[in-house]
């Protein structure tokens, strides 16, 4: 969820952490703030532990 939205759309994320874990029982699920990077790294991290992308930190991404 983008939780840099929560304050224009009148959201308590307190209550929508709780609506969400209630709802997704064991399932993951994440707040997120990409604008700022806040929760980038959890995501990152359930993607290649869960979803077996590999990132290769010895590659250069100069040309």
């Amino acid at each position: 969820n983008k939780s840099d939205l929560a304050p224009y759309v009148n959201v308590n994320l307190d209550v929508m952490e709780s609506d969400a874990a209630r709802m997704r029982g064991k399932r993951p699920f994440g707040f997120t703030d990409l604008s700022r990077g806040k929760g980038l790294q959890e995501v990152i991290d359930f993607i290649v532990e869960h979803g077996g992308l590999r990132i290769d930190t010895a590659r250069s991404t100069a040309a």
